[in-house]
């Protein structure tokens, strides 16, 4: 059968960080039909998060907060953030042990990080061998919804990552980082990934060439339509042949 199209997360960030005038890039975003939205937890005062919170779920969507935390401490206030914020899906993070207990009955989705993220903007070290293991080993806790995996701030094969971790677990992959092209987009969709993130290439125009943000969104949507087409195409095309 033709694979499911993965959702098409926004993030309303630039550069890893939320940009400064997201409520008025929201109205964007929701215009071109997105209705999985996030940020993240720097970038903006907590107040003006809060009411872009308020604003994504007002409108229907569904809300996210990916996290940028590099210490124990930060990480746990930024679990704090998500409940504090409402948000339906955690993501990011590296360490379960202090993130669940904050989240525990809250009815949010937790997607944490596999492998070893160093730097801001984040960057995904390890083998794919060691990155693999990280994420049987996270999807196995109780609690842990799938996974964040920043396949494209990985220095090696990118596309075999995808398909090795996706292929690995029994829980849901977000692709989340850097996915700039239709070459990316469609190796994401290949992989088997449940949904991916776009954010600064979307700021930057990178499909449209456009500063216009609804039309780069617009141009994305096309994108992906077209590409979920050739994948079905093929596979319908594997299933008559067999």
């Amino acid at each position: 059968m033709p694979q499911t199209s993965p959702d098409f997360i926004f993030m309303l960030t630039n550069q890893d960080r939320t940009v400064a005038d997201a409520a008025e890039r929201l109205k964007d975003v929701l215009a071109a039909g997105i209705c999985h939205v996030g940020f993240k937890d720097i970038g903006l005062p907590f107040d003006k998060l809060l009411s872009l919170a308020s604003a994504i779920k007002t409108a229907g969507a569904t809300l996210y907060l990916e996290v940028v935390s590099l210490d124990e401490e930060s990480e746990r206030r930024s679990a704090q953030a998500a409940v504090d914020l409402g948000v339906d899906i955690l993501m990011g993070g590296t360490r379960p042990h202090v993130v669940l207990p904050l989240i525990e009955n809250r009815n949010i989705g937790y997607y944490p990080f596999p492998g070893k993220i160093v730097g801001h903007p984040s960057k995904l070290e390890g083998t794919i061998e060691t990155i693999v293991e990280s994420a049987r080993q996270l999807t196995a806790i109780d609690g842990v919804s799938g996974l964040d995996l920043l396949a494209y701030r990985f220095d090696g094969d990118v596309e075999e990552l995808m398909t090795r971790v996706c292929g690995s677990v029994d829980k849901p992959v977000v692709v989340a980082g850097s996915i700039d092209s239709v070459q990316r987009m469609a190796a994401v969709v290949r992989s088997g990934a449940a949904g991916f993130t776009i954010g600064t290439a979307a700021f930057n125009g990178a499909f449209s060439g456009s500063s216009d943000l609804r039309l780069e969104i617009e141009k994305e949507i096309d994108v992906l339509e077209r590409i979920q087409a050739d994948v079905g195409d093929i596979a319908l095309s594997a299933l008559s042949s067999n």
